[in-house]
């Protein structure tokens, strides 16, 4: 991979279950609203994205370019199969040009086992990183958490929950401002002895990098949107369906709240007086307000965003990319690793005495 690759963000056009016009839309209300934002290249099938830009006033903004790809991968694909079919796919392409040093980040919407297959092949883990994990920006009392692993490694080992509590807290740093966030382990239950025999031996590893991340200990499913700690760590197993349980948890009760207060007049003129309320509650649990979840662990960047993603979204993952690039976190992702590993793979602590 080159080195000092530009600060240029790559977006997959043509992935998403909305199509490219909703992503273009996307990078018109990124490029108005942020005047300083990083260049952007478009990469897809340039006879559909050129009437798209010109439509959108883009034509001739010095800070947008196209890249052609002439195929694209569907949801439908197998993501094996798509990487040896399409090989000059959007998505495939999008990540050369972050391999190539042409980009900083890739952003898509695009099938999510074919852009984790991709990643991993071509942009190969970072040193000392055994699998990539997905991190997600999810509400909770005070603000927000990241959950890692939201879906990438279903089936993990001690080691690669150690990593995702590594990824999490340095992406909660770039994402949230947290200085020191406070890593918690997820599990059926904080007393002695409570878990799998994963749960068990991460716990004590995590113990053991103590002075690498702020290690608060194993919590359980009602802390979680407590103010109780700042990274979530999880397989992707259970974390993809925290993720989306969240996710329709509140679409149902946006639809419910909706549907008592148009019940009657006297709760809609309620409901009018208190609309900034609501609209500050509804931006406060909207899934769309960070967009994507970044595939970390990586030697490159890759940011991925919902298939059916809107414009909104798309919008907020570009700019999630952008602090990405402008944090430079993989380098310090790497020392950690490097240090954890040593830790791990070295002899056990001497404990003392009292604790022996």
């Amino acid at each position: 991979m080159s080195a000092g690759p530009t600060g240029r963000i790559a977006v997959d056009a043509m992935g998403g279950d909305l199509g490219p016009a909703e992503v273009v839309a996307a990078v018109k209300l990124a490029l108005q609203r942020h005047p300083h934002l990083d260049p952007i290249t478009l990469v897809g099938d340039q006879t559909v994205l050129d009437p798209l830009i010109a439509h959108a006033g883009l034509k001739l903004n010095p800070r947008l370019s196209v890249h052609h790809a002439s195929e694209v991968v569907t949801m439908d694909d197998k993501p094996l199969m798509a990487l040896k079919k399409k090989k000059d796919s959007s998505m495939a392409r999008a990540i050369e040009l972050v391999k190539n040093g042409e980009a900083s980040v890739v952003v898509s919407c695009g099938n999510t086992g074919a852009l984790m297959a991709a990643g991993t092949l071509r942009l190969r883990t970072m040193e000392g990183v055994a699998r990539p994990a997905l991190a997600a920006v999810v509400p909770r009392e005070g603000g927000h958490f990241i959950l890692i692993d939201a879906g990438a490694n279903p089936e993990s080992r001690p080691e690669h929950l150690v990593h995702n509590a590594i990824l999490g807290s340095h992406y909660c740093r770039v994402m949230l401002g947290v200085e020191s966030p406070r890593v918690g382990l997820m599990t059926i239950g904080t007393e002695e002895g409570k878990g799998n025999a994963l749960i068990t031996e991460t716990n004590e590893q995590l113990r053991r990098i103590g002075d690498i991340i702020n290690y608060s200990g194993p919590i359980e499913g009602f802390q979680v949107f407590e103010e109780h700690v700042d990274v979530v760590v999880c397989d992707g197993f259970v974390g993809n369906i925290m993720l989306k349980s969240w996710e329709s948890l509140a679409k149902f009760f946006s639809g419910t709240l909706r549907e008592e207060l148009q019940s009657n007049p006297v709760r809609a003129a309620g409901a009018i007086l208190s609309k900034g309320a609501f609209d500050a509650l509804k931006d406060r649990i909207n899934p769309e307000r960070y967009g994507g979840a970044p595939l970390l662990g990586l030697k490159g960047n890759i940011l991925k965003a919902h298939g059916s993603s809107s414009r909104r979204a798309i919008k907020s993952a570009i700019l999630a990319a952008s602090q990405i690039i402008k944090a430079d976190m993989n380098h310090r992702i790497e020392a950690d690793i490097t240090r954890a590993n040593d830790l791990l793979n070295g002899p056990p602590p001497i404990l003392p005495a009292a604790l022996a």
